[in-house]
């Protein structure tokens, strides 16, 4: 057990679970960013043949299920747990995003961290052996989320230069546990590249690896600016990458980069100033999908990009294939949430946040 155990929030995996294969489902704006040509596929018009923008987050969800299903090669019955969740209430854009497949499911709320929350759980349950292949689904949409936690798109409100640009995308993961693979050793298994019954060659990750996790806990400093989520959500990511180096015995230059999912240009300034008082330097080595979905000079999206599918299409567009290619070794991968509804907001409540960390591998 204390193989596996690793001081208060961490696990590391002795069979570590692969990401064998990801997808990526964007929206218009996010198709004039610098990640335009590495997303499998984008919308003109953010509606994706919906009538309504919950329909259209429901279309990218299950656009980017069945993306996934067919880079790994497989079928959705072979998919043992789904673990997914989005920003609206009830999860409504993943229970019906994902109710035509028919995957037994766990419908999951972190808010913009949920993809490293079901990242978590599916490499938990792979590696146990609960199952040969699980999947992980996030997703949030520009116009949803605005009509939920803020103003319809129709009222026109002002933004500060604090807010940030939810990202209108879903980004989808095939976990796989060692009994996928006969040969454990073998990273070239006779699954990978096999032809499906189209004829079309079959298109998975190798090399990539979930070799542990840290579980991140909420933390709340007071704050109360639903506009400024970065300020609110730096102070988890500082307390997961700081218990994932203590936890793990490792400085933040065992990482070739620790990527933070959506704290923008102001919360990743916070972030390092905090990491710094704990005695970690991560200048040099951290990069925030919130910063590199957009274009700062060119995209009108003030701090940067936001919410669930922020972290996700970036993972899977950017991240996963850069540790395939050996680019990146070591990765702490950690998206971050903050935790509030328009009740909440209205109450006067503060804005706790929550992040997770993913450590990924090539090997």
């Amino acid at each position: 057990m204390d193989e596996i155990v690793k001081g208060k929030q961490s696990l590391i995996f002795p069979h570590a679970p692969r990401i064998i294969s990801a997808s990526s489902v964007a929206g218009s704006k996010e198709a004039e960013g610098p990640l335009k040509k590495l997303f499998d596929k984008t919308g003109k018009d953010d509606l994706f043949g919906a009538q309504t923008w919950e329909e259209a987050e429901s279309s990218m969800q299950k656009e980017a299920c069945m993306t996934v299903l067919h880079k790994a090669g497989i079928d959705a019955e072979e998919i043992r747990y789904l673990f997914g969740g989005d920003l609206l209430r009830q999860g409504i854009a993943t229970s019906m995003g994902v109710e035509d497949f028919q995957i037994p499911m766990f419908g999951l709320y972190g808010a913009c961290s949920t993809s490293g929350e079901a990242l978590a759980l599916a490499a938990m349950s792979a590696s146990a052996g609960y199952g040969r292949y699980m999947m992980a689904v996030t997703s949030s949409h520009f116009g949803s989320a605005e009509k939920e936690f803020r103003f319809p798109l129709g009222y026109a409100s002002q933004r500060p230069l604090s807010a940030q640009w939810t990202v209108t995308g879903s980004g989808a993961f095939v976990v796989a546990g060692a009994e996928a693979f006969p040969d454990a050793d073998d990273a070239s298994s006779p699954e990978n590249g096999k032809t499906g019954d189209s004829g079309e060659k079959t298109v998975r990750f190798s090399h990539v690896r979930i070799s542990g996790i840290t579980v991140g806990k909420i933390v709340d400093y007071g704050l109360k600016d639903s506009q400024n989520m970065g300020a609110c959500m730096a102070p988890a990511a500082m307390d997961t990458i700081s218990r994932n180096l203590s936890d793990m015995g490792r400085t933040a230059a065992y990482y070739d980069r620790i990527i933070t999912g959506d704290l923008g240009y102001i919360g990743s300034a916070i972030l390092a100033d905090l990491l710094k008082g704990q005695g970690h330097d991560i200048r040099g080595r951290h990069l925030d999908c919130g910063m590199m979905i957009f274009d700062r000079e060119t995209q009108d999206t003030h701090a940067g990009g936001s919410g669930c599918g922020c972290a996700a299409v970036t993972l899977a567009a950017y991240v996963l294939p850069m540790i395939e290619r050996g680019e990146w070794e070591r990765v702490l991968f950690v998206p971050t949430g903050a935790l509030m509804s328009t009740v909440s907001f209205n109450e006067g409540a503060s804005v706790p946040g929550i992040a997770h960390g993913i450590v990924l591998e090539h090997f």
